[in-house]
């Protein structure tokens, strides 16, 4: 049975075995000790399954008489499990300006808050336009304003820092045992 196998797949099948001998066993767990890789894969044929090379280091090298295109299956089966199972993680983005009002800050740490109670995390901005590029602190000023309106539900990830013309705060919900 010659199977067409993916591009990235190296394993060696069949007839791409070339030892003199392997230790080969089935995938029933039967062991047939060490035979010729032509008696293996005899072996394979008569069983209507795929010869596939496990472990090509050992002395001698080591093969399965298994169905190779199930066993595919079955891995990429776990990886898409495995895949499903993972926890992505949303970043929110909320910009800031040095001049902004009182009742703008309130609307935006209302966004922030429910962004963070529903587990995203939450990235702060504040733009520097023009001629508040020469006094940043003004930036950070804006950030330690609004970090007092969420630190009940949040996590500072670091204090405010300067990157180009932003100056970024990150902030990461806070678990359930820290509340």
């Amino acid at each position: 049975m010659n199977r067409s196998r993916g591009k990235k797949d190296t394993t060696k099948l069949n007839d791409d075995i070339r030892f003199p001998e392997v230790r080969c066993s089935s995938d029933d767990g039967t062991s047939h000790g060490i035979i010729s890789s032509d008696e293996a894969m005899e072996l394979a044929n008569e069983a209507g399954m795929d010869l596939v090379l496990i472990a090509p280091d050992a002395k001698p090298p080591v093969c399965k008489i298994m169905d190779y295109g199930k066993f595919k299956y079955q891995q990429e089966k776990k990886k898409k499990e495995a895949k499903k199972n993972q926890k992505k993680i949303e970043v929110k983005e909320i910009k800031l300006s040095v001049k902004i009002a009182a009742n703008d800050i309130a609307y935006k740490i209302k966004h922030a808050r429910e962004f963070l109670e529903a587990g995203k995390h939450v990235k702060f901005r504040v733009f520097l336009r023009g001629r508040e590029m020469a006094n940043p602190q003004a930036g950070k000023d804006v950030l330690n304003r609004v970090w007092p309106m969420v630190e009940d539900v949040a996590v500072k990830e670091h204090e405010p820092k300067f990157e180009g013309r932003y100056i970024n705060m990150y902030t990461v919900p806070k678990k359930d045992n820290e509340k």
